[in-house]
């Protein structure tokens, strides 16, 4: 007869799953009353009123989430894809011009209210070069990144993505959502794919 020695375990044990969901595998029953609840359709509507609203707080709570950390897949539709992610880090590592606009333009202003002829003129000279230079810097602008969507897109639409750039460099750094990515001066990766 087969002897079990006193060194061997009693119970086999099971190796180690890597990756494992991390809960139990709930039971028939419980599996069954979950299904239950989640199609159990609402009597009223006041319950049907709180169950889209719940639904829309989850989805506009997993946006907001991903307009900080970049998570593509809860994006809207205008800043999903490699490409419009590659404009937005474009745009946020190169300085601009436009990023002083705001402190010009109240600076301007302040200039227009003092009361002084000399100081309206050197508010509206002012004014006046900060559109100029916004204007050549969209312009420098348009044509880099359009030649740089074609080297590492090739094939893709470039439809918008003028629009979609200038308005992101427009805003304050601070302000632009999704949030910045990358540092100014920070070399892109090559590919977005």
């Amino acid at each position: 007869m087969f002897r079990r020695s006193s060194s061997e375990p009693t119970t086999p044990t099971a190796p180690e799953k890597v990756g494992g969901k991390g809960r139990p595998t709930p039971s028939r029953k419980e599996a069954e009353a979950a299904a239950r609840a989640r199609a159990k359709v609402p009597r009223t509507r006041k319950e049907q009123a709180a169950a889209q609203r719940a639904a829309r707080g989850e989805t506009s709570q997993k946006m907001r989430q991903a307009m900080k950390t970049g998570d593509e897949r809860y994006l809207p539709a205008r800043d999903r894809g490699p490409v419009r992610r590659f404009i937005r880090d474009y745009v946020d590592s190169r300085f601009s011009f436009i990023e002083l606009m705001v402190p010009l333009l109240v600076l301007s202003m302040v200039l227009g209210y003092s009361g002084s002829d000399r100081l309206i003129r050197l508010g509206n000279t002012v004014l006046f070069s900060t559109i100029l230079v916004i204007a050549v810097d969209i312009l420098m602008l348009r044509f880099r990144l359009r030649r740089e969507v074609a080297r590492r897109f090739p094939g893709e639409s470039t439809k918008g993505i003028t629009f979609y750039a200038a308005l992101r460099s427009l805003q304050m750094k601070f302000l632009r959502l999704p949030k910045p990515q990358v540092k100014i001066g920070e070399k892109l990766p090559e590919t977005y794919r």
